[in-house]
């Protein structure tokens, strides 16, 4: 029997980014009337599930203290180890090449997430929260309205055809991508890369690859396999991610020119590809063939999207909206931040005021995350097993992202307008900075020797970058976020000089005009 209702706001998918919109939502507006439609029928399988699985700060620091998650994620996902890299290209000696990350764990939490376990948790919550989850439920149709007009979506589920009206639509039904493609929003965004992982049910242990005491006692806990682990080289990298419910996940992301997605478009060619750019991995692989949860492959994965939020009461969040690159796990940040504007625009519009200039501003600074963001890894892949550069790109990647983008999350400047325009010409500094400097990565590997030691080369050591991470949760004012950030883009013209300086050993022509600041110390052992 059909039945039509009017909902406040329908969100289309119960997945990570819906159903934490959903939640963020019920929190800053108590009374919505939110109904959430999802495809998949709950509960959800643990491991075999989706992708997504590592978090980075802001995702966690969103997950954990403004969805107030903490607890489960503490109690029932893993505390991650950082991120690791090993340039381990055609070796299985990992004790022997250069490896990237910190020998402890630093004070500001990010975690290894399950997503079964994490969705089917979420979706608990919304109902115990009093938001209406539909499961096994199918868009059969939307007819979007405009000039405050109600929006109408048709469903379908096990009792037959339904037809809602809603004053918002809420995208985030991700690759799907249902409104970024009525709508035609999609864009090329010059980035090309391509995607395999499986699960394998049963923990794989980096920890025991080697034998060797001195590279097991270089991180305290000698639990390596805690990180998101990377297996690098030119072009590809292989990751490794443990969870919670005794799987692991594994995957190759490779620069799509490099490194054709059909040389390893199921799990036999996979393992073969892995026999000769990772021959470790390939072995620990192997021995669990009969362990393999599932399988799947993604061409193509990045694009832009050319509007996210509008004044017709829409908008899109999570891989409904763009996605830039799985690399250094942004995913779940883009989720927070797109989830934040969009209870932000509700919020204007509850209050009654016009949405033309909030819904033009947020998706303008949304949009400059993403620009900020793409040039760390468009054209970069080349680069990748180059054991003298790209510690040094993570290294600065890294500060960027701790330095000037965490803060705006974590001091709840990301719809602070007098804040934002007061940082403006100090996030353009930092901008024009990391454009330059990526480029300088680029050809500081061309002229490099690419030297790879036996090295530990530890982030944690590096005292002026773990204070970066250790300080994300100073609970700072107005004022003090401000000086806060302006000292930060200090630091990274500082580091910049350095980074040119050690960069000018391999090509002399590489150097720079330096700003003169005081320059903090990089690795020992890469200088």
């Amino acid at each position: 029997m059909a039945s039509t209702t009017t909902h406040d706001a329908i969100i289309l998918g119960g997945g990570l980014a819906g159903l934490t919109l959903a939640l963020h939502l019920r929190a800053d507006h108590p009374d919505l009337d939110i109904l959430v439609i999802e495809r998949r029928r709950h509960p959800l399988p643990a491991a075999a599930h989706k992708v997504g699985e590592s978090t980075v700060e802001i995702g966690a620091h969103y997950f954990a203290e403004t969805l107030g998650l903490r607890e489960h994620l503490e109690h029932d996902h893993i505390r991650k180890f950082g991120f690791r890299f090993f340039f381990s290209d055609g070796r299985d000696d990992l004790e022997n090449v250069t490896e990237l990350g910190v020998s402890k764990v630093l004070p500001t939490p990010s975690y290894q997430i399950d997503r079964g376990i994490l969705e089917n948790f979420l979706t608990d919550e919304a109902r115990r929260r009093g938001i209406d989850v539909r499961d096994g439920t199918t868009i059969s149709g939307l007819s979007m309205g405009e000039h405050g007009a109600r929006h109408t979506v048709r469903y379908r589920d096990e009792d037959g055809q339904h037809t809602r009206q809603t004053r918002w639509v809420l995208d985030a039904s991700g690759r799907a991508g249902l409104l970024r493609r009525h709508f035609k929003l999609t864009r090329d965004n010059g980035h090309r890369g391509n995607a395999v992982w499986f699960r394998l049910d049963d923990r794989i242990d980096i920890d025991g690859w080697c034998a060797d005491a001195d590279w097991s006692d270089r991180c305290s806990p000698p639990e390596r396999w805690r990180s998101t682990n990377h297996l690098v080289g030119p072009g590809y990298w292989s990751w490794l991610i443990p969870l919670s419910s005794g799987a692991h996940s594994v995957g190759i992301v490779a620069d799509a020119g490099m490194h054709p997605l059909e040389s390893m478009r199921d799990f036999d060619r996979t393992v073969q590809w892995l026999g000769q750019r990772q021959p470790a991995l390939a072995r620990a692989v192997a021995e669990r063939r009969d362990a393999l949860l599932d399988f799947s492959f993604l061409r193509d994965y990045s694009y832009g999207c050319a509007q996210l939020f509008s004044a017709d009461r829409w908008a899109l969040t999570g891989e409904a909206g763009a996605f830039l690159d799985p690399f250094y796990s942004p995913g779940s940040d883009f989720i927070a931040i797109g989830n934040t504007y969009i209870s932000a625009l509700i919020g204007q519009d509850r209050a009654g005021r016009n949405l033309a200039p909030h819904a033009t501003m947020y998706d303008q600074l949304y949009q400059s995350f993403y620009a900020n963001s793409l040039p760390l890894f468009r054209k970069q892949y080349a680069l990748l097993g180059d054991a003298e550069v790209l510690p040094v790109k993570v290294t600065w990647d890294y500060s960027y992202y701790w330095g000037v983008l965490c803060p705006l999350v974590f001091q709840k400047g990301l719809t602070d307008l007098e804040l934002l325009g007061r940082v403006r010409a100090d996030l353009e500094r930092a901008q024009a900075l990391n454009l330059r400097m990526q480029d300088l990565f680029l050809r500081w590997h061309a002229a490099s020797a690419n030297r790879n030691p036996r090295a530990m080369l530890d982030q944690y050591e590096l005292r002026w970058f773990a204070d970066l991470n250790g300080h994300l949760h100073d609970e700072l004012d107005r004022d003090a976020t401000v000086a806060r950030l302006r000292t930060h883009v200090d630091l990274l013209e500082a580091l910049a000089d350095a980074i040119v300086l050690q960069a000018t050993g391999s090509d002399p022509a590489l150097q720079a005009p330096l700003s003169g600041r005081q320059r903090p110390p990089l690795f020992a052992a890469a200088a």
